[in-house]
């Protein structure tokens, strides 16, 4: 065997629902789809997909991801934050040039993949969570809305036959 590859789907990737913005989802389909190709571009586009999330998602924007990550450290769980304070770190190995530029680190597909499941979890956390959140609460307003509006008929209905009586 010379080289294996996936014919389609081209990559691993989950769909991501309408609602995650644009360019972290094209960020986390790229970041799939050259996982095995070059898994340190992947990395570098895990990082970039974690970036975009922590600025639409938490509103925190930073001259630096270091920052915004250490902003985020007491909104969120510290297994997460550790989790994704390690994105960071290996995504820099992508991002930056080492100082001895004869430095090379390598990122292995596995290791790369370990980022894009961060992203999804991240994904279900923050964004799906929260649009369910949105769509129980929206459907308990209407609930109550509808049996108020029940409520207030059967009052009516009733004043009216006292009325009649």
């Amino acid at each position: 065997v010379i080289q294996n590859w996936q014919l389609l789907p081209e990559s691993e990737a989950k769909v991501l629902p309408d609602y995650i913005p644009q360019q972290i989802q094209q960020d986390y389909y790229e970041a799939c789809r050259i996982r095995d190709l070059s898994s340190k571009a992947s990395a570098t586009l895990s990082r970039r997909c974690l970036q975009g999330m922590i600025r639409d998602f938490w509103s925190i924007e930073k001259a630096r991801l270091k920052d915004e990550i250490d902003d985020l450290e007491e909104k969120v769980d510290s297994d997460v934050w550790a989790s994704i304070d390690a994105v960071r770190s290996v995504g820099n190995i992508g991002a930056h040039m080492e100082k001895d530029i004869n430095v090379m680190i390598d990122v292995e597909p596995g290791e790369a993949q370990l980022l894009i499941g961060l992203i999804e979890q991240l994904v279900e956390d923050w964004y799906v969570s929260r649009e369910s959140r949105r769509k129980r609460t929206e459907a308990l307003k209407n609930l109550a809305a509808d049996k108020e509006t029940q409520k207030n008929g059967k009052v009516e209905q009733n004043r009216e036959e006292n009325e009649g009586s």
